[in-house]
């Protein structure tokens, strides 16, 4: 006697391996693990020069200040410096983690966020400040540039095309 097999939902059950990563996205991970390390030397040094933020809130006001006011200036530029150095090293090592994963929404976001450091480079470059904040700044939006260009390359894009499904 013979058995007809069990109907199924007509989908392979069989698990897929994602496709491995090609030249490029692991190039571009690997900028983005530096970008990491990049944000996360610039708010360590960040952290380390907030004993002159006091003379430099000082120097930027145009009037004299109550030790009230300057004390919540000092408490907001170090929330302030905080909260984007935790968020710069968070956003380069999701992306890193997505766009590796072949995520094409990541590559887009890594995009969006490229073009934001970019406006941000150009208030950095424009403004006065320490050459060490400048350099580091130009080397981020260096490493953000070699990221987005390798991951736009055409075999990057099939990669994202092979992972859509997967």
């Amino acid at each position: 006697m013979s058995y007809q097999q069990y109907p199924t939902s007509g989908f392979d059950q069989t698990p897929q391996q994602r496709p491995e990563a090609p030249p490029s996205i692991r190039t571009a991970v690997k900028l983005m693990y530096a970008g990491a390390v990049l944000s996360g030397l610039s708010f360590i040094i960040g952290l380390a020069t907030i004993g002159s933020l006091r003379q430099a809130i000082i120097k930027a006001s145009h009037k004299p200040l109550t030790s009230t006011q300057l004390h919540t200036a000092e408490v907001a530029g170090v929330v302030v410096i905080v909260i984007l150095g935790l968020l710069g090293v968070g956003l380069w090592l999701w992306m890193a983690w997505a766009n590796g994963r072949g995520r094409s929404w990541a590559r887009i976001v890594a995009a969006v966020l490229f073009g934001f450091n970019t406006l941000g480079l150009l208030s950095v470059v424009l403004r006065p400040a320490a050459a060490g904040t400048k350099i580091f700044d130009i080397l981020s939006w260096l490493v953000g540039l070699g990221a987005t260009i390798y991951l736009w390359r055409p075999d990057a894009s099939q990669y994202y095309e092979q992972s859509k499904f997967r």
